[in-house]
């Protein structure tokens, strides 16, 4: 017979009955916490709701904002794994938002630009987006291009160098990443194209760590501005002839065999 007091008995149910109803809520709340979360900044309502139902439709969580203040609000209250952003917005345009993420964070960006704006598309990415859709486009085009962009930066490996620091010291260089300038030891500045800075960047925020063609090229955001693989050799080419004491033998810029390139030393924040 069983001694069980009552009470207990009554409770034991109860919590096989809570059990059953939750865990299935429970497992489909893990489930949708593994799904990679998007956030969709975009003002005009009838474009923003229906391309956040789509991505939801196909395994992405989204969660939308309709300017920029409420997108940094969405930011500092959950984690993002890639922005969908509008440039033409009203208040604070998509170009500043993209601006802003990059200088705190890795988080990849895809613009939304009106047909035609060529120098919107090439000042987004020059900031730092990593690709960019131009309208109208399907919604189609915008999961292939967001599943894209995730794939190609979860495969890389992570900056070290802090997003804040602004002087970046190696050897008797010094990389002043505010003002976009190569300082040398005698105290003068040497001019950097855009590329040359982006590459360099990219390779002082990972030193020591062997870096593909095809991954420099998506860190220094040059797959639509430089078109072949050959133009991160043209960079790196130019980039010794500025800064290695020999450029035949670099001290700096290591070529990695099979096809990269190695930052060799670890640099200094200044």
């Amino acid at each position: 017979m069983d001694k069980t007091p009552a009470n207990d008995r009554v409770c034991d149910k109860s919590l096989f009955a809570w059990s059953g109803s939750v865990a299935p809520k429970l497992a489909l709340m893990i489930r949708d916490e593994a799904k990679p979360h998007i956030l969709l900044v975009e003002d005009a309502r009838d474009i923003r709701e229906p391309l956040a139902r789509y991505l939801r439709e196909h395994s992405y969580r989204a969660t939308t904002a309709q300017d920029a203040a409420s997108a940094r609000k969405v930011m500092k209250g959950a984690a993002i794994d890639l922005v969908v952003l509008d440039i033409m917005m009203p208040g604070e345009d998509g170009l500043s938002l993209c601006r802003s993420i990059r200088e705190t964070s890795q988080i990849p960006v895809i613009l939304l630009t009106a047909r035609g704006e060529e120098v919107d598309r090439i000042i987004g990415l020059e900031m730092g987006a990593d690709d960019y859709i131009a309208k109208p486009f399907s919604p189609r085009e915008l999961i292939a291009r967001v599943a894209a962009v995730l794939r190609r930066t979860q495969a890389l490996p992570p900056r070290q160098k802090p997003p804040g620091a602004e002087r970046v010291k190696f050897g008797e260089w010094m990389l002043d990443t505010g003002q976009r300038e190569l300082i040398g030891p005698d105290g003068v500045a040497m001019p950097l194209s855009s590329g040359e800075f982006r590459l360099l960047t990219a390779l002082l925020e990972r030193p020591k760590i062997a870096l593909t063609r095809n991954q420099l090229l998506d860190l220094t955001k040059g797959r639509d501005a430089d078109l072949f693989d050959r133009s991160i050799d043209n960079h790196v080419s130019r980039l010794r002839k500025k800064i290695e004491p020999d450029p035949k033998n670099p001290r700096y810029i290591k070529t990695v065999w099979g096809g990269g390139y190695i930052f060799a030393m670890d640099p200094e924040m200044a």
